[in-house]
């Protein structure tokens, strides 16, 4: 059975006043055929920010350029979690979202962290004024039912928002060529809409999440006294969720990558607290229900791994997190190197993954040809066994991981 989906993001580009890509507002769609979003929730704003990381990898989809992603007002209240840093995305503030107190207090606060804000749909009336000081860009809609293309009327909104000297403005629903110009003779400095381009959906697979794996990570943290150990060990039961913790590290070091060894030293190295936020923003973004007998087969090959790699002596949790990588990338029907170099690995990871060389490659090599009954293999049925309950045992009641050093 198949226990990937396909994962579709739209992508509608922004251009400067060259006719340049300058960056690309990410959208909501729900299917391959979807040409506008069917939902502008904040489930929809999750599964965006979610599969945009952690499915495609951020790089991947819009390179070193700008990236705006739609927020709702629960976002920008914090009662949902933003799980990267500043600077890399910027949050653009729904036409839908009431500006009250609670939502000024929010958006005053992100703007403190660093992150860059949009305001959407901007006419210039009512209270979406007030998020002006706090605006990196504002999009003024070209279209928009109190301008209809006025000339006069969208040069007295560029005049507001030119009052706030660091907002660049962007000419919203370009529709035609004129408007295209109109916009340029009130220098507008990024431009977007159908006139110039309409959005192009982009599309991988990823694994489908297990939903169990996702609540019991956030049963351990929400203990007051968060164990590790447990946190790992309920990580390195879902091989969804792992390769996302894997390349949030990225995510959270501004497009720097760490290389780390195991999904141990990935936790280590996001932190608890960003944890959580990724395992909540995930609860909310995963809609559908993955096929646990398919990736309890992965999470067995990870712990045979394991197991045979501490009786040679080789670091256990290490040789579980190549293992899980390897079974991960057979299951999304792809090159082992192609997930390798979407993921921050250690060299020596990276080599038993992809070429099955050192002591860790080895031991891959091993179990591999064992699960594919390649004769003359090491006879691995004992490890099998023990991994099996292993993984069974995980499903009714999480355990710690082994210890670690």
């Amino acid at each position: 059975m198949d226990s990937t989906r396909p994962v579709h993001i739209g992508r509608q580009a922004l251009y400067d006043n060259r006719g340049h890509v300058a960056g690309y507002e990410l959208l909501f769609r729900d299917g391959p055929e979807a040409h506008h979003a069917t939902v502008r929730d904040s489930a929809a704003t999750s599964r965006v920010i979610v599969e945009a990381f952690t499915a495609f990898g951020i790089e991947e989809l819009v390179g070193d350029k700008l990236c705006f992603v739609n927020l709702t007002r629960e976002f920008l209240v914090g009662e949902l979690p933003l799980p990267f840093p500043p600077g890399r995305v910027g949050l653009e503030i729904m036409a839908g979202v009431e500006v009250d107190d609670e939502v000024l207090a929010g958006v005053a606060a992100l703007a403190e962290q660093g992150h860059r804000l949009t305001v959407d749909d901007f006419t210039g009336a009512g209270s979406r004024a007030r998020l002006l000081p706090y605006a990196h860009h504002v999009k003024i809609d070209m279209i928009a039912e109190e301008l209809r293309g006025d000339r006069k009327a969208i040069a007295a909104i560029v005049a507001q928002c030119r009052r706030h000297r660091r907002i660049r403005l962007v000419a919203q629903r370009v529709e035609t060529l004129e408007l295209f110009d109109l916009a340029r003779r009130l220098h507008f400095q990024l431009f977007q809409g159908h006139a110039l381009s309409r959005p192009d959906l982009v599309t991988t697979r990823a694994l489908t999440p297990t939903r169990l794996a996702r609540l019991r990570l956030l049963t351990e943290l929400a203990a007051g006294d968060v164990q590790l150990d447990r946190v790992v060990a309920a990580i390195e039961r879902d091989p969804a969720l792992a390769v996302r913790v894997l390349r949030g590290v990225n995510a959270a070091s501004h497009g720097l990558k760490q290389p780390v060894s195991s999904i141990f030293q990935a936790v280590v190295l996001l932190g608890v607290p960003q944890v959580r936020q990724w395992a909540t923003l995930m609860m909310v973004a995963d809609l559908a229900d993955g096929d646990e007998s398919v990736l309890t087969d992965a999470v067995v090959r990870a712990r045979m791994c394991q197991t045979l790699a501490e009786r040679r002596g080789v670091d256990g949790p290490t040789a579980f997190t190549v293992g899980l990588i390897s079974a991960v990338g057979d299951l999304l029907g792809g090159s082992a190197h192609a997930l390798a170099d979407q993921l921050p690995l250690t060299d020596e990871v990276a080599e038993a993954v992809v070429r099955e060389r050192g002591e860790l490659g080895a031991v891959l090599a091993a179990v591999r040809s064992y699960q594919c009954r390649i004769a003359g293999g090491a006879d691995l049925g004992d490890d099998l066994l023990a991994a099996l309950r292993w993984a069974n045992a995980s499903l009714a009641e999480p355990e710690p991981a082994p210890s670690r050093p």
